[in-house]
């Protein structure tokens, strides 16, 4: 008897350890196919097949679902379900799941330097990166480190690798640069989706579905300038301890295009193509808006919406669409209050989000410069095609062969800062302008066509960018970046900006509006995870 006894025991104990792993596996399963959906929530209100599913086993079996719980703030909340079976034991693994948020994604560590090439990028010397890294697997043949490092720059935070380790031969490929990752790395971890044009695209339908239609912007911007591009600007302002937004509608961006591949990095991803073609663009040279344009001034609350699913609703956030690009800065600085968002508030750009100036977000900060943890405001900006730092020495006139003032019907809209202050609309250098020196800007960026970073960065001695003092400046992110290939921010010790990068770890609390991140991972949200016997 007391042999039997033992073996029911043992019996009974392995029959309900396998229950447990059952109910595990449909969980991970679940999770598994999460990561493959173009959009978690699109797939959950379109009741696609998959949404719920069951397992054999040899000698237990189970059943598991998913579905939309609530809101985080404006990030969405799912439950998994997955019930274990075996024998006369049930098991329940039920998970409040959450998109994991990182402070820079990246498809790959490489900059496109023609039509299908691309060259590693680096991270360097007196670089600081204190946010979550991810990069995507590159899957290169031969297998080679798919982050690439020169000298010792900090990283601060974890690191997540979409490769792994060793190569198939098992050579270490990190050994040599393990040191400088403070928090470790982490490998083999699922890509972003900011790869996939039509997970992006999802997202872009399903935020302008729910903005408010008087904040939906086609601007038509028929300015007779060379290679125009439609666009708004907006300036952020705050008057009265309200957040304002300053919209002007129509206006049109002088474009202007290197002529030899040499000569910068400005290249996005080719429309219509995969992420492996590439090609120049005309970046921003200056912008010119009607003559009898108006400039309208909206609360930024007046854009607020709420999202409603199942019951649930989401923290009210501001939203801006437009169908265009976008100029965000004006030539009014922080000393006034301009480029300085109050309220919370996402801008989706079809086309380029172009960032004129410093732009920041009011209320308190901590010693370091971040946003305070109980600071209420945010910044989200999502384009379809690149997030760039313009070059305001564009329009000096030794680079722009026709000037401002020669559009018809239109004129010029200054930006950023004067090179002469005391100069009015007429002096011959009053288009002449710089950016601040550090440049800072606090925002959620998401990048869908190409890279974020700085525009004419040379490659060569063709002159480049405009500095505000040296030779590089410093280029300051307190916020996050989700990008398809890096984009040039400055070159190592000659033009441009040295990075400064900052994870604004409120993100990770759902204040940003939109659900627009892009993970292909999802973990379980603070205290989620239940598990249980569950009764027959």
């Amino acid at each position: 008897m007391v042999g039997y006894g033992a073996r029911l025991h043992a019996i009974q104990i392995k029959t309900e350890a396998v229950a447990m792993l059952a109910a595990e596996a449909g969980y991970e399963k679940a999770i598994f196919w999460m990561g493959q959906q173009e959009d978690m929530l699109s797939t959950l209100q379109q009741s696609i097949e998959g949404t719920s599913g069951t397992i054999d086993f040899e000698s237990g079996s189970c059943d598991y679902q998913m579905e939309f719980y609530t809101f985080i703030g404006s990030r969405p909340v799912y439950r998994i379900t997955s019930n274990g079976h075996s024998g006369k034991f049930n098991r329940t693994v039920e998970v409040l799941v959450v998109q994991a948020v990182s402070g820079w994604d990246m498809g790959m560590c490489r900059v496109a330097t023609g039509p299908t090439s691309t060259s590693p990028v680096y991270f360097a010397d007196g670089e600081t990166i204190d946010m979550p890294l991810h990069i995507n697997n590159l899957k290169d043949n031969p297998d080679e480190r798919d982050i690439n490092i020169n000298g010792s720059p900090q990283f601060l935070q974890p690191v997540g690798m979409g490769e792994s380790r060793h190569t198939t031969g098992d050579v270490d490929k990190y050994a040599s640069v393990m040191s400088l990752f403070e928090e470790g790395i982490h490998f083999d971890q699922p890509d972003s989706r900011v790869t996939d044009q039509a997970s992006i695209q999802t997202k872009v339908d399903r935020f302008q579905q729910s903005t408010k239609p008087e904040f939906q912007f086609t601007p038509a911007g028929g300015a007779s300038v060379s290679s125009p591009q439609p666009a708004v600007q907006l300036e952020f302002f705050v008057e009265g301890e309200v957040g304002k937004v300053r919209v002007t509608n129509n206006c049109a961006v002088r474009g202007f295009k290197q002529s030899k591949d040499g000569r910068t990095y400005d290249f996005r991803i080719k429309s219509g193509s995969a992420p492996t073609e590439y090609e120049r663009y005309d970046i921003y040279a200056y912008h010119v808006m009607p003559e009898d344009a108006q400039r309208s001034i909206y609360p930024v609350q007046q854009t607020y919406v709420t999202q409603s699913i199942g019951g649930a609703e989401s923290e009210p956030g501001g939203q801006i669409f437009v169908n265009g690009n976008v100029v965000v800065g004006g030539d009014r600085s922080l000393d006034n209050g301009d480029q300085r968002v109050k309220g919370k508030i996402t801008v989706v750009a079809t086309g380029n989000i172009w960032v004129a100036d410093s732009i920041v977000l009011d209320g308190s900060h901590d010693a370091d410069g971040m946003p305070s943890a109980d600071n209420p405001n945010v910044l989200g900006l999502i384009a379809q095609g690149l997030i760039k730092v313009v070059d305001p020495g564009m329009s000096d006139y030794t680079y722009v062969d026709d000037t401002p003032v020669q559009a018809s019907g239109f004129k010029y809209v200054p930006i950023a800062r004067p090179d002469n202050p005391s100069s009015v609309p007429g002096d011959a250098d009053y288009h002449k302008r710089y950016l601040p020196d550090p440049m800072v800007v606090e925002a959620a960026m998401t990048v869908g066509g190409g890279g974020w970073g700085a525009e004419n960065v040379s490659r060569g001695s063709y002159g480049g960018r405009k500095e505000a003092s040296g030779p590089q400046d410093d280029l300051v992110i307190r916020g996050s970046l989700t990008e398809v290939v890096r984009g040039v921010v400055g070159l190592i010790g000659s033009d441009g900006f040295l990075k400064h990068y900052y994870m604004d770890s409120r993100l990770l609390e759902g204040v940003l509006p939109g659900d627009v991140w892009l993970r292909g991972k999802y973990i379980p949200a603070p205290a989620g995870w239940h598990d249980y016997r569950a009764t027959n």
